[in-house]
């Protein structure tokens, strides 16, 4: 995804756009990290690779920013656009940023504020893993297959808000399917595997679609076009395939914490209950 690359002849500059994206991505790695020194200083242990992996997202996210690919125009947004749409995101929600929140803040309104956004009403329908893909793979859709490619690339603030779309997009499906950090409900690895399922077929379906035609109103090179559509079909295989590693260890695990739950309450003669806890977010 390119938030400040300019298509010769056809495309504006979007202004600071990309620079800002880029120091906010920096920014929130820097973010990450000192909460989770300050978890250390405090006693506290958290993995340095959660550490590790939302630093490579927020440079990620820079780079998309920013920085520049090989190939084509077209090869080369799509290059970024994996980078942001689906690598960077996929970094950030390894690393549990909203448990890291949690566990770092100091008891009072912060972090009282942020337990409620995260078991929020309305959290809990954008993370809904059905709107979730929608969002993502439906945006995507609408994107190249409707003049609203080519229109972006005319309209600077018009390309900004497409791309911060796609962005956030990337982030809440990620999120919906990984199911890593503590939010108002965590829906059935099931139906997270479904909707990981139905959004892969839609990105490869536009892939396949976008191997045989550009976007409409745009007229990229026919070895540009084709590269572009390899690089976004086996490139979000990739994605998935790691989103799907994520959530069968999710799965994996909670089954595991279940089964324990149920044998220690075997042990205390409970009939098989453990007693209800609260989320967990340490």
């Amino acid at each position: 995804m390119i938030l400040a690359h300019v298509h010769p002849g056809t495309a504006v500059d979007p202004g600071p756009a990309g620079p800002v994206t880029a120091a906010a991505g920096l920014l929130a790695a820097a973010v990450y990290l000192s909460a989770a020194a300050r978890l250390r200083r405090r006693g506290d242990a958290w993995p340095r690779w959660r550490d590790a992996s939302f630093t490579a997202g927020g440079a990620s996210l820079a780079w998309a920013a920013v920085g520049s690919s090989p190939g084509g125009p077209f090869t080369a947004h799509m290059v970024q656009h994996l980078v942001a749409g689906m690598f960077a995101p996929l970094l950030f929600v390894l690393a549990s940023p909203v448990t890291l929140a949690l566990r770092a803040l100091a008891p009072g309104a912060g972090r009282r504020a942020l337990l409620a956004l995260a078991h929020s009403r309305g959290a809990g329908w954008l993370l809904f893993p059905p709107l979730a893909a929608l969002l993502d793979a439906g945006g995507l859709w609408l994107l190249y297959r409707t003049g609203l490619f080519a229109t972006a690339r005319e309209v600077p603030w018009l390309h900004v808000l497409v791309h911060l779309h796609v962005m956030a997009a990337g982030l809440l499906f990620t999120f919906s399917v990984c199911g890593l950090d503590p939010v108002r409900r965590r829906w059935s690895p099931r139906l997270r595997g479904a909707m990981l399922l139905a959004a892969g077929a839609a990105h490869a379906a536009l892939a396949r679609s976008l191997y045989a035609a550009g976007p409409p109103g745009t007229a990229f090179s026919a070895s540009d076009l084709h590269t572009g559509a390899q690089v976004m079909y086996y490139g979000g295989d990739l994605a998935e395939a790691a989103l799907a590693v994520v959530l069968a260890g999710s799965w994996y695990a909670a089954t595991g914490r279940a089964r324990t739950r149920r044998a220690r309450a075997d042990r205390n003669g409970t009939g098989g209950h453990a007693p209800r806890r609260d989320v967990k977010v340490g």
